[in-house]
């Protein structure tokens, strides 16, 4: 009910109120509806005076007040429906869970009943446990398929692409190369150059640091990096769980050299090209840069309603058009090719 309400009741030199009902309802689009009801005159009003608590709270409104919608359950009880409640725990890629977080964050101050927990691990994580049902979305850079080999697993699930992240190699700020060969990379993460100098760069080791097995970045970075070039047993270089500590690894150890999403990227280590090529959207929308891929969240087959709202919510326009690109992803709307799960490139 409007403001103008109770000052005019104040009023008594008024023989007409102009008290002015205003219900708002959130439309199905996120709009608001506004309904009007009629001019009442100030005898009429106290003559229903005592019974304007019974109204407030039959018609769930907040009356005389200066607000315009009250509690999230006042406005849906205008509007008749109900209000969005779960628990939801997304886990799995680190390289996605910045993006992950970020729209989580959103998605609950509009949604205040659902609480929504983001966990890493792993890509391989993610996959596994959304197929044992024991989460409700797994994140991961890498299709199901590479990582669950039961066909029985593949069916309980689906897949939500909501986003393209390119990865690249980083180094310690100090190293003095700016770009490498794609052949110079592999040997460094087989173990076969251990020196810059063999490189271009100054007389110093290598350090590698590497992420673990079932890190969809490590997979994606591998695929295309190693190409099915065995890493000898004897080249052990040492693993991280997330991209996270991967970044603060490399910016703090001279020599090092690493791989990241490009979410990851800030001023206290550098990003390598490869072939001269620059590690950057437009690079990787039309596969100049090789190393990217889908970011993958997983639900079961058939998702609970607060899942499947936030899944709808990641592919709207407040995500897709805004946090994806402010978080260092890709549009999936952007890219000229696509990804099939067994790594085939083709132009759409």
């Amino acid at each position: 009910m409007d403001r103008a309400c109770g000052r005019a009741l104040a009023d008594g030199a008024r023989t007409i109120l102009t008290c002015k009902l205003v219900l708002h309802e959130k439309t199905s689009e996120g709009s608001t509806r506004t309904m009007q009801g009629s001019y009442i005159s100030r005898r009429s009003f106290i003559g229903i005076a005592g019974m304007s608590a019974l109204a407030v709270a039959g018609f769930g409104l907040a009356g005389c007040s200066g607000s315009n919608g009250g509690s999230a359950e006042s406005g849906n009880a205008v509007s008749g429906k109900k209000a969005l409640s779960g628990a939801i725990t997304a886990v799995g890629s680190t390289a996605l869970q910045p993006l992950c977080e970020a729209a989580a964050e959103q998605f609950m101050q509009e949604n205040p009943g659902v609480q929504i927990t983001v966990q890493g691990g792993g890509s391989g994580q993610g996959v596994t446990q959304i197929a044992q049902g024991a989460v409700q979305i797994g994140n991961s850079d890498v299709f199901a398929e590479s990582k669950l080999k039961d066909s029985s697993d593949i069916s309980k699930i689906a897949d939500n692409k909501v986003c393209i992240v390119g990865m690249a190699p980083i180094v310690n700020a100090d190293v003095t190369i700016d770009d490498i060969k794609l052949e110079d990379l592999k040997k460094i993460f087989t173990g076969e150059i251990a020196n810059w100098s063999e490189v271009g760069g100054a007389d110093a080791p290598i350090t590698v640091i590497n992420r673990a097995s079932g890190s969809g970045t490590r997979a994606t970075f591998e695929d295309v990096v190693l190409a099915g070039a065995k890493v000898p047993d004897s080249f052990k270089p040492q693993e991280q769980d997330s991209s996270g500590t991967a970044a603060k690894m490399v910016a703090s150890t001279p020599g090092a050299i690493s791989y990241v999403a490009f979410s990851y990227f800030d001023s206290s280590f550098k990003a390598l090209k490869v072939d001269g090529v620059e590690p950057d959207a437009q690079n990787v929308e039309d596969n100049s840069w090789k190393i990217w891929s889908y970011e993958h969240m997983y639900t079961a087959a058939s998702p609970d309603e607060a899942t499947k709202a936030f899944l709808e919510y990641m592919m709207g326009e407040e995500v897709q058009g805004g946090l994806v690109e402010q978080q260092g992803y890709i549009p999936m709307s952007g890219m000229k090719v696509e990804k099939d799960a067994s790594g085939k490139v083709s132009n759409k």
